[in-house]
């Protein structure tokens, strides 16, 4: 898929991601507490809402998604947004017109924008799966801090944490902490049905069961 968004006038900067616009109505970064993972919640409850002003099918993912399912606190990177292929355009005329610069990188699966100097990806594939309107229609209407938005389900979470396993990139221990905060909300018969299969998500289910995080073909409860 081919993606163009942005125009002369809102081109990002040369090189850094971290210098792009945000929307008018937001509060200045003076009053941001310091701490990064309330700027990274800041900065996805702010384009969480422009998306939902702007009528778009979305689904919160990452490490902010998993937050909003009761996870970990600590947030380190960006947020993560899912949408769907078609809807990529649409979706950063609604991001550039709030004020925020769209930037397309050379991989084809996302666009980038930022807001309270935190890096925001606007993804269309998930471990190079394209995102769907199944997968956006079981997404969870969470609140995210104060702003209620859709977010991906915690087995479709689990599955794409999973999924993203390579040879070249298999950190177990950074989807750890994941599995076992969300376990008890994770379909793992599906998590198995749908990449169970696949060496690296079949080896980190093994390790799953080995440390008692769930058992060998335990079903939701």
């Amino acid at each position: 898929m081919t993606t163009s968004v942005g125009n002369g006038q809102d081109a990002a900067p040369a090189t850094d991601l971290r210098t792009a616009g945000r929307a008018p109505e937001s509060p200045s970064q003076e009053q941001l507490p310091p701490d990064r993972s309330q700027a990274i919640l800041e900065a996805a409850k702010q384009v969480g809402a422009i998306l939902k002003r702007g009528g778009h099918r979305f689904a919160l993912a990452g490490s902010v998604a998993v937050y909003a399912h009761g996870g970990s606190g600590t947030l380190q990177h960006d947020a993560d947004f899912c949408v769907l292929p078609e809807d990529a355009e649409a979706v950063a005329g609604s991001l550039r017109s709030a004020g925020l610069t769209v930037r397309v990188p050379p991989e084809d699966w996302l666009v980038k924008t930022v807001c309270f100097d935190q890096d925001v990806d606007i993804i269309f594939e998930l471990s190079d799966r394209p995102v769907t309107p199944d997968l956006l229609a079981r997404a969870e209407e969470l609140p995210v801090d104060s702003v209620r938005m859709p977010v991906l389900a915690a087995t479709d979470l689990l599955v794409s944490l999973s999924t993203a396993f390579s040879e070249h990139h298999c950190d177990f221990g950074a989807v750890l902490p994941v599995a076992r905060s969300l376990r008890e909300k994770v379909d793992w018969r599906e998590v198995r049905r749908r990449c169970g299969d696949e060496p690296m998500p079949g080896a980190f289910l093994y390790l799953l069961e080995q440390l008692k995080v769930i058992d060998p073909g335990q079903e939701q409860t």
